[in-house]
């Protein structure tokens, strides 16, 4: 079992940045693969972001690619999402999300943080 819990969400301006955090806690961070997704009101649920198991490597939507990024810190048991130059359509729930049985498979995830972004 794995525990995810995210935290870091509020209210900001367009243009402006929010750094999610997610902790996990139940099994060994550095054995799975760790994403970020979102979802709007009246949306589905869209990937954001994702990091391997030793964060070699990074993966973005098209519409965060070069303003949010992710990162990890094993040690802490922590992933992160940077978000920067915010817009108003970022607007969403942010989950954070584990590939921990099977890989490419997100399988735990977090009860999520809410992001709103004013004009």
């Amino acid at each position: 079992q794995v525990q995810l819990v995210e935290s870091g969400g509020g209210l900001v301006q367009a243009g402006g940045s929010l750094r999610l955090s997610c902790a996990a806690s139940g099994r060994s961070f550095s054995d799975y693969a760790m994403g970020w997704f979102r979802q709007a009101p009246g949306k589905e649920r869209e990937f954001v972001a994702g990091i391997r198991r030793n964060g070699g490597n990074t993966f973005y939507a098209a519409s965060t690619k070069g303003r949010f990024t992710i990162s990890r810190d094993n040690a802490k048991n922590t992933v992160y999402l940077q978000m920067n130059s915010l817009k108003p359509e970022d607007t969403a729930v942010y989950y954070c999300a584990a590939q921990v049985v099977a890989p490419g498979n997100y399988d735990y995830w977090g009860q999520g943080t809410q992001v709103t972004v004013s004009s």
